[in-house]
């Protein structure tokens, strides 16, 4: 039985990206770059106006008010080609228009005044350059934007398509085989009769690998024989990866190791010293992993989020593969244990320091903790914990701010 560390270390060490592709912007979003990208020009292309107002040369306005001639009208889209301000004029220009040539600045509409007709009056100091977007003070042609690593979010999509790319080179989404083993599950839909129990563990496995950003492939249930588990096994061992809910552990009828180290599944370790979890094994097929998760929903919920979910975005080529992790103190005594434990916690703020709190009954069948619980407090083997010590939590989910 190997530590959580060692466990988390050597699931690591055995994985790898899956290879890339390319896709349209709009598909790549929240999948990791694997090209470097330069720019292929300026931007801004050329300088143009940061508001509506009026094109003017600086010079002109040295006394205010002023009175400018107003000899030319410039909206979004329109070329400035051959259009050159004269001393003493003004050219009404929206935001966007290139600048014509001569003038050094703009002036915002509303600092203007007697805009009918063919003048206009400048009614503000007027600074050279003011309002004004340079060509390139953005970013330069062939500056590099992006580097491979980088995650797809939409500033980077709105980057990308400012430089005209309409697809990028990604890593690869990985496949991930799910499947749950079982006599007395039924699929849902089907109402369970006596003894039997609804395969929630694949939907739910299923859900946490999409929200993890790789693709979902349910492979239904393994009967407790031989045959079922080498059909279903065989199918899911042609994914990326294959992931197994229950089956693991000691009794007459879990086939799950015997049969995927029939399939030539090497495994480096079966069991972890965790609670929940212990039944946890992990191996190589053809170099792909392969994950086997207790059939207790919340066990399996914690272990595929503790050792799956790390290694799925590692190999999608994320750099930021664990929760987010906050320290926190203990509001109520936390007994000591002969193996590292995660408890389901709330938690709250108070004075500027983090309060942690069990979110209720922490048996492994009990799903409403699961459903209250905003982090998972890492308890290390044989340590207690009285009120007011501090302890490392872990980051449930995505944390956002109620309004």
């Amino acid at each position: 039985m190997v530590s959580f560390e060692e466990a988390l270390k050597t699931i690591l060490d055995n994985v790898s990206c899956v290879g890339t592709e390319q896709l349209p912007l709009l598909q790549a979003v929240g999948q990791v770059l694997a090209e470097d990208i330069s720019s292929p020009w300026d931007l801004p292309l050329w300088d143009n106006s940061a508001m509506d107002g009026y094109a003017v040369r600086s010079d002109d306005c040295l006394t205010i008010p002023c009175k400018l001639r107003v000899t030319g009208y410039l909206p979004a889209g329109a070329s400035a080609e051959g259009l050159s301000l004269e001393a003493g004029c003004a050219v009404r220009i929206m935001t966007g228009a290139p600048v014509p040539a001569g003038a050094d600045a703009v002036v915002p509409v509303e600092e203007t005044g007697d805009t009918s007709g063919e003048q206009v009056t400048i009614k503000e100091t007027v600074k050279p350059g003011q309002h004004i977007r340079c060509q390139g003070e953005d970013i330069r042609r062939g500056e590099q934007i992006l580097k491979a690593g980088s995650v797809l979010r939409p500033s980077e999509i709105s980057l990308l398509a400012s430089c005209g790319r309409p697809s990028v080179l990604v890593q690869r989404r990985p496949t991930v085989a799910v499947l749950s083993t079982g006599d007395e599950l039924v699929e849902i839909g089907t109402p369970p009769g006596p003894a039997q129990l609804i395969n929630s563990n694949t939907t739910t496995l299923a859900a946490a690998v999409r929200e993890a950003g790789a693709v979902p492939r349910i492979l239904g249930i393994a009967r407790d024989n031989r045959l079922s588990h080498l059909e279903k096994m065989r199918q899911g061992l042609q994914a990326d990866v294959l992931v197994t809910s229950a089956g693991i552990s000691a009794g007459d009828r879990d086939l799950v190791r015997v049969v995927l180290e029939e399939l030539g599944v090497k495994f480096l370790f079966w069991k972890v010293a965790i609670k929940p979890g212990k039944p946890t094994a992990f191996g190589l097929f053809e170099g792909r992993p392969v994950f086997c998760l207790p059939g207790n929903p919340v066990a399996s919920q914690i272990t595929f989020d503790q050792f799956v979910r790390p290694a799925l975005l590692r190999m999608m080529g994320h750099r930021r593969i664990l929760r987010p992790a906050l320290t926190a103190t203990v509001q109520e005594p936390i007994k000591a244990g002969s193996r590292m434990r995660f408890l389901r916690v709330q938690l709250t703020q108070q004075d500027g320091r983090w309060l942690v709190a069990s979110a209720g009954n922490q048996e492994t069948g009990i799903l409403r903790t699961s459903l209250l619980s905003d982090a998972l407090a890492l308890v290390p083997a044989n340590r207690a914990y009285a009120s007011g010590d501090e302890i490392t939590v872990r980051l449930v989910g995505e944390q956002l701010v109620e309004v």
